[in-house]
Protein backbone atom coordinates (compact mmCIF):
# COMPACT_ATOMS: atom_id res chain seq x y z
CA UNK A 1 0.00 0.00 0.00
CA UNK A 2 1.50 3.49 -1.20
CA UNK A 3 2.01 5.77 2.11
CA UNK A 4 -0.05 8.63 2.54
CA UNK A 5 1.42 12.14 1.91
CA UNK A 6 1.13 14.59 4.60
CA UNK A 7 2.42 18.04 5.77
CA UNK A 8 2.79 20.10 8.55
CA UNK A 9 4.42 22.85 10.03
CA UNK A 10 6.71 23.67 13.39
CA UNK A 11 6.32 27.31 14.68
CA UNK A 12 8.26 28.68 17.27
CA UNK A 13 7.17 32.12 18.24
CA UNK A 14 9.85 34.58 19.74
CA UNK A 15 9.77 33.48 22.95
CA UNK A 16 10.58 29.83 21.85
CA UNK A 17 7.50 28.63 22.42
CA UNK A 18 5.82 25.57 19.44
CA UNK A 19 2.44 26.20 18.06
CA UNK A 20 0.70 22.91 19.08
CA UNK A 21 -2.77 21.49 18.58
CA UNK A 22 -4.58 18.54 20.32
CA UNK A 23 -6.09 16.00 17.64
CA UNK A 24 -9.77 15.57 16.95
CA UNK A 25 -9.68 12.62 15.19
CA UNK A 26 -7.83 9.69 14.43
CA UNK A 27 -4.61 8.39 14.21
CA UNK A 28 -4.16 9.39 17.24
CA UNK A 29 -6.78 11.18 18.68
CA UNK A 30 -6.11 13.29 21.79
CA UNK A 31 -2.52 13.39 21.39
CA UNK A 32 -0.62 16.99 20.94
CA UNK A 33 0.92 17.53 17.37
CA UNK A 34 2.26 19.93 15.16
CA UNK A 35 -0.59 21.09 12.54
CA UNK A 36 -0.46 19.18 9.54
CA UNK A 37 -2.34 16.90 7.61
CA UNK A 38 -3.01 14.74 4.36
CA UNK A 39 -1.70 16.79 0.65
CA UNK A 40 -4.57 16.96 -1.65
CA UNK A 41 -4.71 16.18 -5.11
CA UNK A 42 -2.73 19.08 -7.05
CA UNK A 43 -0.93 20.82 -4.15
CA UNK A 44 2.41 20.48 -3.10
CA UNK A 45 3.79 19.29 -0.11
CA UNK A 46 4.50 23.02 1.28
CA UNK A 47 1.10 24.06 -0.11
CA UNK A 48 -0.34 21.61 2.07
CA UNK A 49 1.51 22.80 5.27
CA UNK A 50 -0.01 26.23 4.66
CA UNK A 51 -3.26 25.29 4.06
CA UNK A 52 -3.40 22.48 7.22
CA UNK A 53 -1.92 24.84 9.55
CA UNK A 54 -4.60 27.62 8.56
CA UNK A 55 -7.90 25.03 8.60
CA UNK A 56 -6.20 24.14 12.42
CA UNK A 57 -4.91 26.97 14.09
CA UNK A 58 -6.64 30.00 12.16
CA UNK A 59 -2.83 31.37 11.54
CA UNK A 60 -1.49 31.99 8.06
CA UNK A 61 2.51 31.41 8.09
CA UNK A 62 4.94 31.27 5.38
CA UNK A 63 6.91 28.08 4.92
CA UNK A 64 10.47 27.86 4.99
CA UNK A 65 13.02 24.81 5.09
CA UNK A 66 12.12 21.22 5.43
CA UNK A 67 13.23 20.06 8.56
CA UNK A 68 12.35 16.30 8.54
CA UNK A 69 10.77 13.54 7.02
CA UNK A 70 9.50 10.31 8.88
CA UNK A 71 7.34 7.31 7.90
CA UNK A 72 4.74 6.30 10.43
CA UNK A 73 3.26 3.30 10.54
CA UNK A 74 -0.81 3.31 12.11
CA UNK A 75 -3.46 0.10 12.05
CA UNK A 76 -5.09 -1.74 9.43
CA UNK A 77 -1.64 -1.27 7.51
CA UNK A 78 -1.66 2.20 6.86
CA UNK A 79 1.71 4.69 6.86
CA UNK A 80 1.99 7.69 6.78
CA UNK A 81 5.06 9.86 5.28
CA UNK A 82 4.85 13.20 6.87
CA UNK A 83 7.06 16.21 5.80
CA UNK A 84 7.42 19.47 8.86
CA UNK A 85 8.78 22.23 7.76
CA UNK A 86 9.65 25.61 9.50
CA UNK A 87 7.20 28.42 9.43
CA UNK A 88 6.44 31.45 10.59
CA UNK A 89 3.26 33.11 11.24
CA UNK A 90 2.70 35.97 8.89
CA UNK A 91 -1.28 36.70 10.45
CA UNK A 92 -4.53 35.29 11.78
CA UNK A 93 -5.96 34.70 14.95
CA UNK A 94 -5.37 31.72 16.95
CA UNK A 95 -8.28 29.39 17.28
CA UNK A 96 -9.07 25.61 16.80
CA UNK A 97 -10.38 24.54 14.04
CA UNK A 98 -10.72 21.50 12.02
CA UNK A 99 -10.03 18.51 12.91
CA UNK A 100 -7.87 19.93 16.57
CA UNK A 101 -9.65 20.05 20.03
CA UNK A 102 -7.18 22.70 21.09
CA UNK A 103 -4.43 24.91 19.48
CA UNK A 104 -1.74 27.13 21.99
CA UNK A 105 1.73 27.84 22.16
CA UNK A 106 3.58 25.51 24.55
CA UNK A 107 7.16 25.78 26.30
CA UNK A 108 9.69 22.88 26.33
CA UNK A 109 8.26 21.79 29.88
CA UNK A 110 4.76 22.04 28.93
CA UNK A 111 5.59 19.80 25.85
CA UNK A 112 7.72 17.29 27.65
CA UNK A 113 4.15 16.92 30.10
CA UNK A 114 1.54 16.06 27.28
CA UNK A 115 1.18 12.84 25.10
CA UNK A 116 2.89 13.67 21.46
CA UNK A 117 2.38 11.99 18.40
CA UNK A 118 4.53 9.31 17.59
CA UNK A 119 7.80 10.24 16.88
CA UNK A 120 7.36 14.02 17.66
CA UNK A 121 9.04 14.19 20.98
CA UNK A 122 12.42 13.01 18.90
CA UNK A 123 12.09 15.33 15.47
CA UNK A 124 11.76 18.30 17.76
CA UNK A 125 14.87 17.25 19.91
CA UNK A 126 17.07 16.25 16.60
CA UNK A 127 16.09 19.83 14.76
CA UNK A 128 17.03 21.59 18.58
CA UNK A 129 13.75 22.86 19.38
CA UNK A 130 13.50 20.30 22.34
CA UNK A 131 16.58 19.93 24.59
CA UNK A 132 18.12 16.10 24.79
CA UNK A 133 16.88 13.79 27.10
CA UNK A 134 19.41 13.40 29.57
CA UNK A 135 21.39 10.69 29.69
CA UNK A 136 21.89 7.36 32.32
CA UNK A 137 25.00 9.00 33.33
CA UNK A 138 23.40 12.57 33.74
CA UNK A 139 19.96 10.90 35.70
CA UNK A 140 22.44 9.27 37.92
CA UNK A 141 24.06 12.68 39.38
Amino acid sequence: MEPVLAAGAVIVDDDGRVLMIKRGHAPEKGRWSVPGGHVEPGETIAEAAVREVFEETGLQVRVGAELWCVTVPYGDGETFEIHDFAATVIGGELMPGDDADEARWMTATQLAAVPLVATLADCLRSAGILPAEPTVAQVRR
